[in-house]
Protein backbone atom coordinates (compact mmCIF):
# COMPACT_ATOMS: atom_id res chain seq x y z
CA UNK A 1 0.00 0.00 0.00
CA UNK A 2 1.12 3.67 -0.51
CA UNK A 3 -0.21 7.13 -0.41
CA UNK A 4 -1.71 6.93 -3.73
CA UNK A 5 -3.54 3.58 -2.51
CA UNK A 6 -5.14 6.10 0.22
CA UNK A 7 -6.08 8.51 -1.77
CA UNK A 8 -7.78 6.61 -4.65
CA UNK A 9 -9.75 4.93 -1.55
CA UNK A 10 -10.56 8.56 -0.16
CA UNK A 11 -12.08 10.10 -3.26
CA UNK A 12 -14.14 6.99 -3.43
CA UNK A 13 -15.30 7.82 0.60
CA UNK A 14 -15.77 11.31 -0.62
CA UNK A 15 -18.16 10.19 -3.43
CA UNK A 16 -19.98 8.02 -0.72
CA UNK A 17 -20.46 10.18 2.04
CA UNK A 18 -19.65 13.82 0.82
CA UNK A 19 -16.97 14.33 3.61
CA UNK A 20 -13.36 15.50 2.66
CA UNK A 21 -11.99 14.92 5.68
CA UNK A 22 -10.33 11.03 7.01
CA UNK A 23 -8.86 9.82 10.30
CA UNK A 24 -6.72 6.80 8.96
CA UNK A 25 -5.77 4.87 12.27
CA UNK A 26 -3.96 1.28 12.20
CA UNK A 27 -1.28 -0.03 10.53
CA UNK A 28 -1.04 2.22 7.08
CA UNK A 29 -1.21 5.36 9.73
CA UNK A 30 2.40 5.48 8.65
CA UNK A 31 1.93 6.67 5.07
CA UNK A 32 0.95 9.75 6.84
CA UNK A 33 4.63 10.84 8.70
CA UNK A 34 6.67 8.63 5.49
CA UNK A 35 6.19 8.12 2.27
CA UNK A 36 8.56 5.07 1.89
CA UNK A 37 8.18 3.31 4.84
CA UNK A 38 9.69 -0.25 5.60
CA UNK A 39 7.45 -2.58 2.78
CA UNK A 40 6.87 -4.99 6.29
CA UNK A 41 4.69 -1.58 8.21
CA UNK A 42 2.31 -1.57 4.93
CA UNK A 43 1.29 -4.75 4.03
CA UNK A 44 -2.61 -4.43 5.18
CA UNK A 45 -5.08 -4.44 2.87
CA UNK A 46 -7.42 -2.46 5.29
CA UNK A 47 -7.51 0.86 5.54
CA UNK A 48 -8.50 1.37 9.10
CA UNK A 49 -10.80 5.06 9.02
CA UNK A 50 -13.69 6.93 9.90
CA UNK A 51 -14.84 10.95 8.36
CA UNK A 52 -13.19 12.92 10.98
CA UNK A 53 -16.22 15.26 11.38
CA UNK A 54 -19.09 12.97 11.17
CA UNK A 55 -17.33 9.17 12.32
CA UNK A 56 -20.97 7.49 12.83
CA UNK A 57 -20.88 7.82 9.08
CA UNK A 58 -17.80 5.13 8.97
CA UNK A 59 -20.19 1.94 8.35
CA UNK A 60 -21.48 3.46 5.12
CA UNK A 61 -18.37 3.69 3.39
CA UNK A 62 -17.27 0.07 4.70
CA UNK A 63 -20.41 -0.90 3.09
CA UNK A 64 -19.54 0.50 -0.31
CA UNK A 65 -16.07 0.31 -0.01
CA UNK A 66 -15.33 -2.23 2.98
CA UNK A 67 -14.30 -6.33 2.59
CA UNK A 68 -15.74 -8.08 -0.22
CA UNK A 69 -16.98 -4.87 -2.27
CA UNK A 70 -16.55 -4.48 -5.56
CA UNK A 71 -14.02 -1.66 -4.72
CA UNK A 72 -11.83 -4.56 -3.29
CA UNK A 73 -12.12 -6.79 -5.73
CA UNK A 74 -11.21 -4.18 -8.26
CA UNK A 75 -7.98 -2.83 -6.48
CA UNK A 76 -7.07 -5.59 -3.86
CA UNK A 77 -7.36 -3.55 -0.77
CA UNK A 78 -10.39 -1.66 1.23
CA UNK A 79 -12.00 0.39 3.55
CA UNK A 80 -12.40 -0.93 7.39
CA UNK A 81 -14.87 1.43 9.03
CA UNK A 82 -13.60 2.54 13.31
CA UNK A 83 -14.51 3.95 15.75
CA UNK A 84 -12.38 7.16 17.12
CA UNK A 85 -12.79 5.20 20.34
CA UNK A 86 -11.94 1.52 19.49
CA UNK A 87 -8.32 1.75 19.49
CA UNK A 88 -6.00 1.82 22.82
CA UNK A 89 -4.54 5.79 22.37
CA UNK A 90 -2.46 7.81 24.58
CA UNK A 91 -3.99 11.24 25.72
CA UNK A 92 -3.18 13.93 23.26
CA UNK A 93 -3.22 11.44 20.50
CA UNK A 94 -5.87 13.82 18.16
CA UNK A 95 -3.61 16.69 18.38
CA UNK A 96 -0.68 14.85 16.95
CA UNK A 97 -2.53 13.72 13.82
CA UNK A 98 -0.46 14.26 10.69
CA UNK A 99 -2.44 15.65 7.84
CA UNK A 100 -1.70 14.97 4.72
CA UNK A 101 -4.07 16.82 1.57
CA UNK A 102 -4.51 15.21 -1.75
CA UNK A 103 -4.94 17.16 -4.92
CA UNK A 104 -8.32 15.58 -5.45
CA UNK A 105 -9.25 17.71 -2.16
CA UNK A 106 -9.05 15.00 0.49
CA UNK A 107 -7.41 15.35 3.84
CA UNK A 108 -6.09 12.10 5.66
CA UNK A 109 -5.54 12.62 9.28
CA UNK A 110 -3.39 10.16 9.68
CA UNK A 111 -2.21 9.01 13.41
CA UNK A 112 1.10 9.51 14.70
CA UNK A 113 3.34 6.76 14.42
CA UNK A 114 3.83 6.41 18.53
CA UNK A 115 0.80 6.67 18.71
CA UNK A 116 -0.45 3.66 16.42
CA UNK A 117 2.39 1.95 18.33
CA UNK A 118 0.74 2.52 21.37
CA UNK A 119 -2.37 0.98 20.38
CA UNK A 120 -0.34 -1.90 18.87
CA UNK A 121 1.42 -2.48 21.95
CA UNK A 122 -1.83 -3.11 23.60
CA UNK A 123 -3.23 -5.38 21.19
CA UNK A 124 0.25 -7.34 20.91
CA UNK A 125 -0.63 -9.41 17.65
CA UNK A 126 2.22 -11.30 15.84
CA UNK A 127 1.63 -8.87 12.99
CA UNK A 128 1.74 -5.61 15.48
CA UNK A 129 4.99 -6.54 16.88
CA UNK A 130 6.45 -7.50 13.33
CA UNK A 131 5.17 -3.77 12.47
CA UNK A 132 6.55 -2.05 15.65
CA UNK A 133 10.05 -3.67 15.28
CA UNK A 134 10.38 -2.55 11.78
CA UNK A 135 9.25 0.71 13.10
CA UNK A 136 11.99 0.72 16.05
CA UNK A 137 14.68 -0.97 13.52
CA UNK A 138 14.29 1.61 10.69
CA UNK A 139 14.39 4.88 13.58
CA UNK A 140 10.89 5.74 12.47
CA UNK A 141 9.43 4.90 16.16
CA UNK A 142 10.77 6.21 19.13
CA UNK A 143 10.29 3.49 22.34
CA UNK A 144 11.16 6.42 24.85
CA UNK A 145 8.16 7.88 23.15
CA UNK A 146 6.07 5.08 23.18
CA UNK A 147 6.97 4.20 26.89
CA UNK A 148 6.25 7.72 28.08
CA UNK A 149 3.02 7.88 26.06
CA UNK A 150 1.43 4.04 27.32
CA UNK A 151 0.51 4.61 30.70
CA UNK A 152 -2.02 8.02 29.28
CA UNK A 153 -3.42 5.25 27.14
CA UNK A 154 -7.11 3.86 28.04
CA UNK A 155 -6.58 0.10 28.44
CA UNK A 156 -8.06 -2.77 30.47
CA UNK A 157 -5.33 -4.62 33.06
CA UNK A 158 -4.42 -7.27 30.31
CA UNK A 159 -3.67 -5.05 27.84
CA UNK A 160 -1.36 -2.80 30.57
CA UNK A 161 0.10 -6.12 31.29
CA UNK A 162 0.45 -7.36 27.50
CA UNK A 163 1.87 -3.80 26.45
CA UNK A 164 4.13 -3.41 29.62
CA UNK A 165 5.81 -7.49 28.82
CA UNK A 166 6.17 -7.01 24.93
CA UNK A 167 7.68 -3.40 25.56
CA UNK A 168 10.10 -5.24 27.42
CA UNK A 169 11.06 -7.64 25.31
CA UNK A 170 11.39 -5.33 22.26
CA UNK A 171 14.17 -3.31 24.69
CA UNK A 172 15.87 -6.35 25.16
CA UNK A 173 15.70 -7.00 21.34
CA UNK A 174 17.08 -3.54 20.52
CA UNK A 175 19.82 -4.14 22.19
CA UNK A 176 20.61 -7.99 20.74
CA UNK A 177 20.59 -5.95 16.97
CA UNK A 178 22.74 -2.96 18.29
CA UNK A 179 26.48 -3.65 16.82
CA UNK A 180 29.34 -1.87 18.72
CA UNK A 181 30.74 0.89 16.08
CA UNK A 182 33.44 -0.58 14.05
CA UNK A 183 36.70 0.75 15.64
CA UNK A 184 38.76 2.60 12.81
CA UNK A 185 42.21 0.64 11.90
CA UNK A 186 45.28 2.62 11.88
CA UNK A 187 47.74 2.64 8.39
CA UNK A 188 50.89 4.33 7.75
CA UNK A 189 48.92 7.47 6.59
CA UNK A 190 47.46 8.11 9.36
CA UNK A 191 48.84 10.71 10.92
CA UNK A 192 48.61 9.40 14.01
CA UNK A 193 51.80 6.86 13.35
CA UNK A 194 55.15 7.77 13.81
CA UNK A 195 57.91 6.80 11.04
Amino acid sequence: MNRQDIELLLEQAKSATHHSHYVIIGSLSILGAIDSPPPSMTMSVDVDLYPRDDPGRAGDIARQLGLGSDFEQLHGFYADAVSPRLPALPTGWQERLVPVEFKSGVTAWFLDPNDAAVSKYARSDPRDREWIRAGLESGILSMPTIAYRLPSAVMDDDEVRIATQAILEDKAWMKSIQRPPKRARRTDRDPGIKR
